[in-house]
């Protein structure tokens, strides 16, 4: 049936170019979470007012997030090419991808962490000092839960970004969907291809924020 509709699809490798791309976007996403989590933290703890205000450390964070935040991805995959090169043995290929992809979108949900965490209601956090409290504590027990549901919308709104840089690095060799429109669609000129992985793109973004919201949901308490 496929192959009469659209004779220009091999079926198999269209159907691993959208594991690579959940693949790229999954392992991505873990890291991005580990990392935008204490970017966050850094940012929001070492704030005017904040539990381990430092002016000098927190002007550091920021510029390293503003920096990589700035830099258009296609540009950021390339200068990374040697560090990439250095920690996984090649620059080809959906592992390859992963460090552009964690480095690329870490910054941006570093800042959707502060901004969660800044709604955290100070009334809570004060009464968990009040009651003596540690810092871990207050991270661990208040902070983090607070901003949950906040949390896991900016994971969304992440993850969405990430299927788009993850076509973006297909362009350059990286496999999943991307490449699979660029080398077998675009350049072939075999546009129904495009069209297809772009269907499957947007099907993707669509499973990533029903997963998302639904989650965000569930955890809100309001």
């Amino acid at each position: 049936m496929w192959n009469s509709l659209l004779p220009n699809i091999e079926m198999q490798d269209l159907w691993v170019a959208t594991y690579e791309t959940f693949y790229m976007t999954i392992l991505a996403l873990i890291g991005t979470f580990i990392f935008g989590i204490l970017l966050g933290l850094l940012l929001y703890l070492t704030m005017k007012g904040g539990i381990w205000q430092n002016k000098v450390l927190n002007f550091i964070v920021a510029s390293i997030v503003n920096i990589f935040r700035a830099i258009p991805f296609i540009i950021l995959i390339l200068l990374l090419f040697p560090f990439t090169d250095f920690l996984i043995g090649t620059i080809r290929g959906p592992n390859a991808a992963l460090p552009a992809l964690i480095i690329g979108s870490a910054p941006f949900y570093g800042r959707l962490v502060e901004i969660a965490l800044k709604e955290v209601d100070k009334g809570v956090i004060e009464a968990a000092k009040a009651m003596g409290a540690k810092t871990r504590t207050i991270i661990l027990r208040v902070l983090l839960p607070e901003s949950m549901p906040a949390l896991i919308s900016g994971l969304t709104v992440t993850a969405i970004a990430l299927i788009g840089y993850t076509a973006m690095a297909g362009v350059i060799g990286a496999g999943g969907l991307g490449n699979y429109a660029y080398f077998f669609g675009f350049q072939r000129r075999e546009f129904d291809v495009v069209f297809i992985c772009t269907v499957f793109i947007v099907l993707i973004v669509f499973l990533f924020q029903f997963i998302g919201d639904f989650i965000s949901n569930k955890l809100d308490k309001r």
